[in-house]
């Protein structure tokens, strides 16, 4: 069984010290007891509409008008981890077209959104996103995490850490040509917010451990506590969301659940952060002072930042059309190679 790695950060560190230990302690209980027990091992397996994208729509938007070209490689549903609860955590690879000239590709990691509580990583829309970004010469990645309510924060920032660390393994960088020192993340919607806490999580080098050298997100939660909550005028939906996700207990409200902070990649700020494009829309369900408040956060610590909030109401993935894309790929170009 794969052991559970955490993100960076004091926070995740000392979860990282908590579960070694509880670790240590299961293998001696496991052999004094010799009961022959065994955890069952189970894949997250969405299925109907909680397998469906984000992006409600069925207009042919954002990430939906892109056309795959030919040559693309998908290795689907590689397993990169089990958990303690027999959680197989598995993620698909889309790779471009071999080239003689190229030895090694950065890669990207990319993370579904779905309100940390449904979502796919093979859904029509983000499977179009693995393959936009393989057509861009990454190596991308494409994320399934455990979800609310069978687990709440940080399992999903858990998992996706382990997934860059996976993807670092000597092992991967040799079977797909990754360079380990350009790993980026991309994610939208509640995939923004663990994008983002990725980019913002730990102080160390960006080519190392869990770390990730540039993060692009899309109309990701970024300020999940309640006074920037209140700010911004977030719905009623949104705070149920994020207070289902975080874990509160019922009826007592965000302000009340400390896990706030940690899971607000806006208050995990420092100079040591990877450069972030934010991308969000005018009038969706997000609001977008989420991302302007982040943004400016983050040019404040001295981290490069680019901001690109288009009109209309879409969510996600969903503004991702040909100009974006055009955008976000030459970001992720100019940090990543």
């Amino acid at each position: 069984m794969t052991s559970t790695r955490i993100a960076g950060g004091s926070g995740f560190r000392a979860r990282r010290i908590a579960f070694a230990a509880l670790a240590a302690l299961a293998a001696v209980v496991g052999v004094v007891a010799l009961s022959g027990f065994h955890t069952q091992l189970r894949e997250i397996d969405p299925s109907g509409p909680d397998a469906a994208s984000e992006v409600a729509s069925t207009e042919m938007i954002g990430i939906r008008t892109f056309a795959a070209p030919t040559g693309l490689d998908v290795a689907e549903d590689l397993e990169y981890g089990t958990r303690e609860d027999g959680t197989l955590l598995t993620l698909d690879v889309c790779s471009p077209a071999p080239d003689a000239l190229v030895a090694v590709r950065p890669a990207v990691v990319s993370i579904h959104g779905g309100s940390w509580s449904r979502g796919d990583k093979a859904n029509a829309d983000w499977r179009n996103v693995c393959l936009w970004l393989a057509s861009e010469g990454f190596v991308a990645a494409s994320v399934n995490y455990r979800l609310v309510p069978d687990v709440r924060f940080p399992a999903a920032i858990d998992d996706v850490a382990l997934a860059v660390e996976w993807l670092r393994a000597p092992e991967q960088v040799e079977r797909f040509g990754i360079d380990p020192t350009r790993i980026g993340a991309f994610g939208g919607s509640a995939g923004g917010n663990l994008a983002s806490l990725l980019g913002t999580s730990g102080d160390g080098p960006l080519d190392e451990g869990v770390r990730v050298a540039a993060v692009a997100e899309l109309s990701g939660p970024v300020g999940l506590g309640a006074a920037e909550l209140a700010a911004d005028g977030a719905s009623p939906w949104l705070r149920g969301i994020i207070a289902e996700y975080l874990g509160c207990e019922p009826g007592a409200g965000i302000d009340a659940c400390p896990q706030q902070a940690d899971a607000s990649p806006a208050t995990r700020v420092d100079p040591s952060d990877p450069p972030f494009f934010i991308g969000h829309s005018e009038q969706e369900v997000v609001p977008v002072g989420q991302s302007q408040r982040f943004a400016a956060t983050l040019g404040a610590a001295g981290v490069p930042v680019e901001v690109a909030i288009v009109p209309g109401a879409e969510h996600s993935i969903g503004i991702l059309d040909e100009p974006l894309r055009a955008r976000v790929a030459a970001f992720l170009h100019a940090y990543l190679g």
